[in-house]
């Protein structure tokens, strides 16, 4: 066996990071870490352990050139390849041969992980031709769907606490550190703690209202919204704000929808509450002449209201795999890896509303046969038996160069980046 040297850089507030070394080392590999905060110290916590104290830019490719070449690193493993950290390290480390691998929260919920080389959504090697998607999934079996591992919303909350207060409180520690994220840690955590204090009556409010929905008789499409911070709406979506995806939305329900139809609007369950997607979704649609058709939703059932659905809107969202694994029509409006022909709608969002094409069902099968297999692992980011289970499997692709196995890698990556709108006017 070659005994690689793998790095790692920034995962998620979670332990599953050094876990997934642990076992490596046990495979008889290397494992370094660079530290760009104190929260990714904390999650460490092991050997090997390197702290980058520097600017950005310029100064840390400059480090990281020198790390991996002093080091002799083979392989880099993070989360959030978008980061301009992690952007500049993956730059290097393509020049130098050194295997990428990105590990995300799962395409498929609620109990897996992604894990794939090279990049995800428009840097995925996934194939995006059906033909391809059929032939690779051919011999491969139906995923368990049956649910093994469960995670509380305290973990999560606590873990990410954990992470995110001693780089607030402790920021001189690495005073050059500058975080991807859009807003405040204490300034999110306030908005939480509000959104806590109304969840009940928020949550009443929205079984009420997917009630009314479902006792009418009106065809209603989804539009999942996505968390403002998330990447897969500022690196992979044609949006350089979630404003301006709710206003190409909302203006082309107006112009082509069915005069009868609804399109209901979900906040995402983890929303800050900073913006007021309500207030901005309503003042939208009454301006456009459809508030009384357009419904804002805070909760619910969403796999209920997917069911029943005649389609759903997505930038990215994986809400639009949930979609696809009840058979149902989505559109999707930026760059996804389940943006296949015969799988999504691949005509106008205009054209959606009024014959939204469901997918094939061949197709359909095929997929998620393979992105079970290739890219997705069992597991979770925060309880011990989620951690355990998702480090064991990850090390061991890792460990077997099967990642994207079976058939599930292709290079160049058949998706590209799309180009950004025009800047919203203010």
């Amino acid at each position: 066996m070659t005994r690689r040297v793998f790095l790692f850089l920034q995962g998620p507030s979670s332990p599953i990071f050094a876990k997934i070394a642990d076992r490596l080392d046990r495979l008889g590999h290397r494992c370094l870490r660079i530290n760009l905060n104190a929260g990714d110290q904390i999650f460490w916590r092991r050997k090997n352990g390197f702290n980058y104290r520097g600017h950005g830019g310029p100064a840390w490719q400059a480090y990281f050139a020198g790390f991996v070449q002093d080091h002799g690193v083979t392989d880099l493993v993070l989360l959030g390849e978008e980061r301009a950290y992690h952007q500049q390290a993956i730059e290097i480390a393509r020049e130098r041969q050194i295997e990428v691998s990105v590990i995300e929260m799962g395409y498929l919920r609620p109990d897996w992980l992604t894990l794939e080389r090279g990049g995800m959504s428009s840097n995925s090697h996934f194939p995006a031709d059906p033909g391809l998607i059929i032939e690779a999934a051919r011999a491969l079996p139906e995923p368990d769907w049956k649910r093994r591992y469960t995670q509380s919303f305290l973990a999560e909350a606590a873990y990410d606490l954990l992470y995110n207060l001693p780089n607030v409180f402790l920021w001189f520690l690495f005073p050059h550190y500058r975080r991807h994220a859009l807003f405040h840690p204490l300034a999110e955590y306030a908005g939480w703690v509000t959104r806590l204090i109304g969840a009940r009556r928020r949550s009443s409010e929205a079984a009420a209202l997917v009630n009314a929905i479902f006792a009418g008789r009106e065809p209603f499409f989804v539009y999942p919204l996505q968390l403002q911070t998330d990447f897969q709406l500022r690196a992979h979506s044609p949006y350089n704000d979630q404003r301006e995806a709710i206003e190409t939305v909302l203006s082309s329900f107006a112009r082509c929808a069915p005069p009868t139809s609804q399109l209901i609007a979900k906040v995402h369950p983890l929303d800050n509450g900073l913006i007021s997607w309500r207030a901005f979704i309503n003042d939208l649609a009454r301006g456009l002449g459809v508030g009384n058709r357009v419904q804002f939703l805070d909760g619910g059932d969403l796999n209920a209201l997917l069911a029943k659905a005649a389609g759903t809107v997505t930038v990215n969202s994986t809400v639009g795999l949930s979609a696809l694994q009840v058979g149902k029509p989505i559109k999707v409006l930026g760059v996804a890896v389940f943006d296949v022909k015969g799988l999504s709608d691949q005509a106008d969002l205009d054209t959606f509303w009024r014959s939204p094409a469901p997918p094939d069902e061949k197709i359909r099968k095929a997929f998620f046969r393979l992105l079970a297999a290739a890219i997705q692992v069992r597991g979770n980011f925060y309880s011990t038996d989620g951690t355990d289970a998702g480090a064991d499997a990850i090390a061991k692709r890792l460990h077997e160069r099967s990642v994207n196995q079976p058939g599930a890698f292709v290079d160049p990556p058949p998706r590209q980046k799309p180009q950004k709108i025009n800047r919203r006017r203010h």
